[in-house]
């Protein structure tokens, strides 16, 4: 009787502490909640970022391991779409427009496949859809564009892995290795077409800016692009702030026009209006003095 009392008052004392005992624990049954331990993925998640003059291309995908199987007609069918990796979509994003292999691509994110074929060429596939569980409901009518590639033989890689080469400011290949076989995209950007449209906006907000004239006319001139604003700009930039920089780019300017006698005169002035204890100018006088006689041989 007196260990009855004793069990009622715990009961008692654990309902008043807050502790409410659940179904489970009630009835004796036993706990069925879904607990997974932290164990690495068989195809772990991966990311790879690059910009390509302005454009920020990523693609995210999930890396499949090789193990001793047969990959390619094997693990991977022939004459089959593709998911590209494991797991869901592989995906592939722009942050301005491209060119795939000479294709457009608008801007945005796209899932992307692979269909290979053993005595033709690949294609690449970029889709609409990234969502979907890897080639799970795949629909060629959300198809935005299909690229041949060429599969090259080379060295073996365990994971399949993507990687950018040949990164330029207007362009970049997007490589997929795996196994014995790489395929490679060509992504071309217009980054001129940007660069210029950031100009205008630029200089339409502080058109009295001489450095940033000055920048405007360099990246025409080093670019080769537009001789004749080039020259709007850097005459501006003169004007507003004559210095050794913008002085030496108009020399530049008018040696491509081949108009070498106004190039040595500006090439001169560059020269004098440089400040001797410059370290940035000191740096450049070999450069600029070479480019001066060659100027003056042309010239007379």
């Amino acid at each position: 009787m007196a260990f009855t009392r004793f069990l009622f008052s715990a009961g008692l004392l654990l309902l008043a502490a807050g502790f409410c005992p659940t179904a489970a624990a009630q009835s004796g049954a036993p706990d069925t909640t879904q607990v997974q331990l932290p164990l690495p993925q068989a195809s772990p998640r991966a990311l790879l970022q690059q910009t390509v003059g302005l454009t920020d291309i990523t693609v995210e995908y999930h890396s499949p391991s090789v193990k001793g199987r047969g990959v390619w007609g094997q693990l991977v069918p022939y004459n089959q779409i593709w998911r590209a990796g494991a797991n869901e979509n592989t995906v592939i994003s722009f942050s301005s427009n491209v060119h795939v292999n000479g294709k457009l691509v608008l801007a945005g994110k796209y899932s992307l496949f692979v269909l290979p074929v053993s005595d033709q060429d690949w294609q690449f596939v970029l889709n609409k859809v990234t969502t979907h569980w890897g080639s799970e409901g795949y629909d060629a009518a959300q198809d935005v564009v299909r690229v041949p590639i060429v599969p090259e033989a080379s060295a073996f890689r365990e994971t399949l892995c993507y990687w950018f080469s040949d990164v330029r400011p207007t362009a970049a290949h997007l490589n997929l290795s795996w196994e014995k076989l790489t395929g490679s995209l060509l992504i071309e950007t217009d980054v001129h077409a940007q660069v210029l449209a950031g100009i205008e906006q630029t200089l339409a907000a502080r058109p009295n800016n001489w450095q940033l004239l000055a920048q405007a006319a360099e990246y025409l001139v080093q670019n080769n692009l537009q001789a004749e604003q080039a020259l709007h700009y850097i005459n501006e930039s003169i004007r507003l702030n004559e210095s050794y920089t913008n002085t030496w780019i108009k020399a530049r300017l008018m040696a491509s026009k081949q108009d070498y006698g106004t190039a040595v005169v500006y090439a001169r002035k560059a020269l004098k209006l440089g400040d001797k204890d410059d370290a940035t100018f000191k740096a450049q006088q070999p450069t600029m003095r070479i480019a001066l006689t060659e100027w003056q041989a042309k010239a007379y």
